[in-house]
């Protein structure tokens, strides 16, 4: 386990190849001073619903805030993922102000050191901070903090989050169908399966996450040889894209062995037992194992036959966007707290995250009994010499492109056009957009 854990740290760096933006721009000192004696309150925006690390996100910050005497963190909860917190980050510039400390998801690097105000995390810590100058040196790897620079080498900021897609299976469900209890290993297994448990079971046999990103379509359409981008343009319309796509739909559409709800209701519905298996990032591993009471497990990310898997890295990484003083300062002082080693565990087994620190996986107090006993764990872990970079799409087309695409796959889903003329439109469109 141990060693799965330092290979995915190593091969992350992958992600470097598509995660590139522009320099950052400068902060401006806005704020006042807190009066003598009082906390300086900061803001702290992410985007983990309750399901899906919220409550440790308040776990952490209520510790953070009991231990300091400076420093008082409100956490701030953001609906539709990373491109929702864009969306409201962008609200909150036009009115001048800013959080403190914020997620920034990984397809959303160039989108975001191009157009908000941020500040390098080191030249916080050089300004401010003399005895901690060297923690990101000593507690990361090169290749791991360079998921967070731009292609001018900006430190947009740290790495927090990283996942993988997982199958989660519902053993009981697929013995009932007269199935292998162990799930099936490619996407076309996927579909016989999922047809097969409709069938015998009346149950539903898959469903595919469907929260506001592609991170999950574009495993999909990856692993079957299509790519998001190709030399800066959009180029998912391929054959393959469109063979893997028309595969997904048909369960939706045709055979209805496949659910097309929002992402809080189609896990709801694997844990209730009603969908036999559930593709969804591993962050979901502690709500799984808390509600499902069912013989549940998790298995690595299907593959297509013949083809080379490609699963996007999930997660974000912590930006500082505090403009004034003693909001970056404070600022600082938070997200120290939380990539200690004990902060950073605890949101591993919260979550499902895997630790971006170096060293938490082999700790005892960290992460070293835990990885032991949790299997689930290993799903993640087994599988990062297939992680690719999350499409960042360049620019300033970000928002836009995303929504295109979530556009299309509700289309498609929904049955109101084929797979290939929703993905070709969308291709069009997108590179309409990327060549202004």
């Amino acid at each position: 386990m141990k060693k799965n854990i330092l290979k995915f740290i190593s091969v992350v760096s992958l992600l470097t190849l598509c995660l590139t933006g522009c320099g950052s721009t400068k902060s401006q000192n806005t704020g006042t001073e807190a009066a003598k004696g009082e906390k300086v309150k900061i803001e702290y925006w992410h985007c983990n619903a309750e399901t899906q690390g919220g409550q440790t996100v308040e776990e952490l910050v209520k510790k953070f805030n009991e231990q300091s005497d400076s420093v008082e963190v409100v956490a701030k909860y953001n609906p539709d993922m990373y491109k929702g917190l864009m969306q409201n980050l962008q609200a909150e510039a036009a009115t001048g102000k800013s959080p403190a400390v914020v997620q920034i998801g990984w397809a959303f690097l160039d989108y975001f050191s191009n157009n908000f105000a941020y500040t390098e995390p080191q030249k916080i810590i050089d300004k401010y901070y003399e005895a901690d100058k060297t923690f990101l040196q000593d507690n990361f790897l090169p290749n791991v903090l360079g998921l967070a620079k731009n292609s001018s080498g900006s430190q947009v900021g740290i790495p927090y989050s990283l996942s993988t897609s997982v199958l989660y299976i519902n053993k009981d469900l697929l013995r009932e169908a007269g199935l292998d209890e162990n799930g099936p290993k490619t996407w076309e297994d996927v579909k016989a399966f999922a047809d097969t448990v409709k069938e015998k079971t009346g149950k539903y046999g898959l469903y595919i996450q469907e929260p506001a990103d592609n991170w999950a379509t574009q495993a999909l359409l990856e692993s079957n040889g299509a790519r998001m981008i190709t030399d800066g343009k959009a180029s998912f319309a391929s054959e393959e894209g469109i063979k893997a796509y028309e595969v997904y739909a048909d369960m939706v559409v045709n055979t209805k062995s496949a659910l097309h709800i929002s992402w809080g209701e189609g896990v709801q519905s694997f844990i209730d037992g009603n969908v036999a298996m559930l593709y969804t990032t591993i962050a979901q591993r502690a709500n799984v194992q808390k509600g499902a009471t069912f013989d549940a497990a998790a298995i690595n990310s299907p593959s297509w036959s013949g083809k080379e898997k490609r699963l996007p890295a999930g997660g974000c990484f912590l930006a500082i966007t505090a403009q004034s003083e003693e909001e970056q300062k404070a600022a600082w002082e938070f997200e120290k707290y939380l990539y200690s080693v004990e902060s950073m565990a605890e949101w591993t087994k919260g979550t499902g995250y895997v630790p971006p620190r170096k060293d938490v996986a082999e700790a005892e107090n960290g992460l070293k009994s835990f990885l032991e006993e949790n299997k689930m764990m290993e799903a993640a872990t087994t599988q990062m010499d297939g992680v690719v970079s999350w499409t960042s799409f360049p620019g300033d087309a970000g928002l836009e492109a995303e929504q295109i695409l979530l556009d299309t796959r509700d289309k498609i889903l929904s049955g109101s056009v084929s797979a290939r003329d929703g993905l070709t439109k969308a291709q069009e469109d997108i590179n309409v957009l990327l060549s202004k």
